[in-house]
């Protein structure tokens, strides 16, 4: 018997002397009309970039050209672009007409190889808070953890914060989870992208007892966000995943029916050709320019910025008792795009409040330009706090 749950309409049904049934009357006549509900899944996903900076209605003003700190896309002004080698293995791939098909929705097999290669160390070989460079307030975090915990994630380097984690903190990141047995899912898109006063450790180096699921890509370090190439690397050296976890990785990957081929037949050039002048001198941009924009920020009155150590990011603490036209870091940069035309993501999108956020891949005269204008936003709207006029008469 089939059910098919709730019908329209309900049928009496008479069986006669031969066995066969027929439809007597409808006893619920069914009123036709449209019905198209969303799913559930896609009423409850949530973006919260997205649900603040699509709702802003404010127009930039259009006297200054607009200045966009907002979009982590290190493409957008065409002064970062990738290492020929890079654009050449796209070529070649093309070229060999071999990678136009379908592969296993998990990757193919020499793809998969050839990230295991890059990224396979003796250490872990392979088949946040401001004032303390953001580090994890530990004791809070091990609190927070209960029954329904089933991971922790951490982002290092950091978007949006900039900041790169000590050996030491991530190993007191790792006790924890040793403790508690969670497992870890590392955000490492932004591995190895640090300035030369700091140094990257894969989360993985560090333990071999707690099950790590790494997640990095092409996007950022190579500069090609719109290639759409990631991976996960699995670290767990004591089979705690066990089989269930790795089947159920296959399963999601299974819904988007793979990453791109074309991308996975230029991986082995990318990883092994790219020359280490690429990564050097894009990190040695990203760092002037962070310099170059937190000199300039942490001498207007009223902002708090916090020098990074890596990544595209730098974080600007807003003392919003010197602002008090604005009720928060929403309406302050809502305010700054339409006087300024400069863009900056309100650090609400990361739940973190009072703080914007600013992208450092933009061109360098682009970048004194922005930190020009929003020294005049600050200027023209700043206020003594309340009992502070002594140090503004300074």
């Amino acid at each position: 018997m089939q059910d098919h749950g709730s019908l329209p309409s309900v049928l009496d049904v008479h069986v006669n002397v031969t066995g066969r049934s027929s439809v007597l009357r409808k006893v619920k006549s069914r009123k036709a009309r449209w019905s198209v509900r969303p799913s559930e899944m896609s009423n409850k996903t949530f973006n919260p970039i997205r649900a603040i900076v699509d709702n802003m209605k404010v127009k930039p003003n259009p006297n200054k050209t607009m200045i966009a700190l907002s979009i982590g896309d290190p493409t957008v002004f065409g002064n970062l672009p990738t290492d020929p080698e890079v654009t050449q293995a796209m070529k070649d791939a093309l070229d060999s007409g071999k990678f136009n098909g379908y592969v296993p929705s998990i990757g193919c097999l020499s793809s998969r190889e050839e990230v295991a290669s890059y990224y396979h160390c003796p250490e872990a070989p392979l088949e946040a808070k401001p004032e303390k460079n953001w580090e994890i307030d530990l004791k809070q975090l091990e609190s927070l953890i209960d029954e329904k915990t089933v991971c922790l994630i951490v982002n290092n380097p950091s978007n949006p914060c900039g900041s790169v984690f000590s050996r030491r903190h991530l190993q007191k990141i790792l006790a924890v989870a040793a403790r508690q047995c969670v497992p870890i899912l590392a955000d490492e898109i932004y591995g190895d992208m640090v300035f030369s006063d700091s140094k990257f450790e894969p989360l993985a180096t560090l333990s071999s007892n707690v099950p790590i699921l790494s997640c990095g890509g092409l996007a950022k370090r190579w500069l090609v966000p719109g290639w759409r190439m990631g991976w996960i690397l699995i670290h767990d050296r004591r089979d705690i995943f066990g089989n269930e976890i790795r089947d159920g990785l296959v399963k999601l990957s299974q819904r988007i029916l793979g990453p791109c081929t074309l991308v996975q037949g230029a991986l082995k050039s990318i990883l092994c050709r790219t020359p280490q002048e690429f990564y050097h001198n894009t990190l040695s941009f990203l760092k002037s320019n962070a310099d170059l924009c937190f000199g300039a920020l942490a001498a207007i009155p009223g902002l708090r910025p916090i020098r990074p150590s890596g990544a595209m990011y730098l974080m600007v603490g807003i003392e919003m008792e010197h602002f008090p036209e604005f009720e928060n870091d929403v309406e302050f940069t809502e305010q700054l795009v339409a006087e300024q035309s400069v863009h900056c993501l309100p650090a609400t999108c990361f739940e973190y409040p009072n703080f914007f956020r600013v992208v450092i891949t933009v061109p360098e005269v682009m970048m004194l330009e922005a930190c020009s204008r929003i020294q005049e936003f600050c200027e023209q709207h700043y206020h003594c706090a309340e009992g502070s006029q002594e140090e503004c008469d300074k």
